[in-house]
């Protein structure tokens, strides 16, 4: 019965490798639902914040403030990635790692020097493995960002890009539509392009005056753009490793049913067998 033994034992191996990936799948789901709470409360402040600008913007005011300068030709660029510092999440890191390299191929192709900035372990090991150098790495964002995260990896671009040393920063991250949807997507946050105005233009009386607000709101547009991508891609990493686990754990039950028809096939021909040889047996001392 050594061939049933292998199988009884391969069928314990699937079973302790299906309790580990429920076990992930249920603390995945617990921290999606945080997490997308998080990104259900930053859309809110993202969209007043961007009706605000959009009111606020006029040409003339455009040209005091640097983040709003529009460079005729992108000399240097950054590009911000944003990746998971864990895996068994799908192809969550491979999507976000592929869109980042796309963009950086269309840059480069364009003449651009592009300054490259990874968040988290998974885009640091896949740049490090190909030879690529990178400007700036920070794997200590967890999986509840902040508000100080996001300026944290922002600022000094920012004063990079009012310096003139840079001419566009690009965030790569993942958007979260559902826990099962999460594409991959570039948003180009330097230079702020001005939100289009809604057609029903609000009357504010303004105290101070555009221009102070504008002084204030601006970085607060672009760190939020910063912070709504974290959020974003934390609830997508969450929905993703979700996936993943429940698809590990179904496969684990098909593997483990066809194991258990295979032991008991071999258990029955092996019963079989025996009772053959006892009748043969006993036929053999009656003759």
């Amino acid at each position: 019965m050594a061939k049933g033994r292998e199988l009884k034992g391969r069928i314990k191996s699937v079973e302790n490798t299906r309790k580990i990936t429920r076990t992930m799948e249920m603390v995945a789901a617990s921290k999606l639902k945080r997490a997308s709470d998080r990104v259900a409360a930053a859309r809110p402040y993202a969209s007043a914040l961007a009706e605000v600008i959009s009111n606020l913007y006029s040409p003339a005011l455009a040209e005091r403030f640097p983040l709003l300068r529009q460079p005729t030709q992108e000399r240097r660029a950054a590009i911000m990635l944003l990746t998971s510092n864990r895996g068994l999440a799908g192809a969550f890191n491979a999507h976000l790692i592929r869109e980042a390299r796309l963009l950086l191929e269309r840059l480069e192709a364009a003449g651009t020097e592009v300054d490259l900035h990874v968040v988290g372990k998974k885009g640091l090991g896949y740049f490090r493995y190909v030879g690529r150098e990178v400007a700036v790495v920070r794997t200590d964002i967890s999986d509840r960002p902040s508000a100080a995260d996001a300026a944290s990896l922002v600022d000094s671009l920012m004063d990079s890009f009012v310096a003139g040393d840079l001419d566009a920063v690009y965030v790569v991250s993942a958007r979260f539509v559902s826990a099962i949807s999460t594409p991959p997507t570039t948003n180009r946050i330097l230079p702020v392009t001005p939100p289009t105005a809604t057609q029903t233009q609000r009357d504010y009386l303004l105290f101070p005056s555009a221009e102070a607000l504008l002084t204030e709101l601006l970085p607060s547009y672009v760190r939020n753009a910063v912070y709504r991508a974290l959020v974003e891609s934390t609830a997508s990493e969450q929905g993703a490793r979700r996936t993943a686990m429940k698809n590990a754990s179904d496969n684990a039950n098909d593997m483990i049913n066809v194991l258990r028809r295979t032991y008991n096939r071999a258990r029955q021909a092996q019963i079989t067998q025996e009772i053959a040889e006892i009748v043969g047996g006993a036929a053999a001392l009656q003759g």
